[in-house]
């Protein structure tokens, strides 16, 4: 299954685009997410270990499963002064 997932602050300068699309399996976990885009996405990588995942407006875990139409969003931590 195609998941469309959302990217914000420095997520998306690096990848240089809002939004990417990731194949996963059936029953695929937010772990097996972030494995994947680790994979397609080298740059990402470090970052992802201190990244928030939402599913459908919802922080979720890493065992937490995708469904083929969730929205998925990746959001860093962010900071300002």
């Amino acid at each position: 299954m195609k998941i469309k997932v959302l990217l914000f602050a420095s997520l998306r300068d690096l990848v240089g685009s809002e939004k990417i699309e990731v194949e996963l399996k059936e029953g695929a976990s937010v772990k097996d997410l972030i494995g994947a885009i680790t994979a397609e996405y080298p740059a990402l990588g470090e970052r992802l270990a201190s990244t928030r995942v939402a599913i459908d407006d919802r922080f979720s875990t890493e065992s937490d499963p995708i469904g083929a139409n969730s929205e998925v969003a990746l959001i860093p931590p962010v900071s300002g002064g």
